[in-house]
């Protein structure tokens, strides 16, 4: 797979996620998925997904940054939302807060079957410490 479909084919994943439409993600995730080193499997994957969305309603991928090299995708996603309760251990609690997370992909067949992501805890954790930024 080149670039140029890689791309597509990442664009067209995050689309699927902001629609939440959970029936055609095995279009773009292996059955075999592994996330951060763990085989957790589409149905894994999925229930990770879903259970990001209702923990933050408001939940949208913006990619900031996308860069590809077969078959691996890197990828800088930007959410400004507003989580109800706790994540990632924060009572975040209703705040509206921004932050990033670099995540890479490894695609095999053209679906992804790995996942590294790391996520900009410490930007939530300022804007829960300083009343009114975001």
């Amino acid at each position: 797979m080149d670039t140029p479909d890689l791309y597509k084919l990442y664009r067209d994943y995050i689309g699927c996620l902001n629609k939440q439409d959970w029936p055609n993600l095995g279009q773009y995730v292996d059955d075999d998925v592994h996330y951060n080193g763990q085989r957790i499997g589409l149905s894994g994957y999925r229930e990770m997904l879903e259970r990001d969305f209702r923990e933050i309603p408001d939940l949208y991928f913006n990619i900031q940054l996308l860069i590809s090299d077969p078959p691996y995708i890197a990828s800088r996603l930007g959410f400004v939302c507003t989580p109800v309760g706790t994540f990632l251990g924060l009572a975040v609690n209703g705040k509206r807060v921004s932050f990033t997370e670099n995540v890479f992909y490894q695609f095999r067949n053209g679906k992804i079957e790995q996942v590294w992501s790391v996520i900009d805890k410490a930007a939530i954790e300022a804007q829960l410490e300083s009343p009114g930024a975001a």
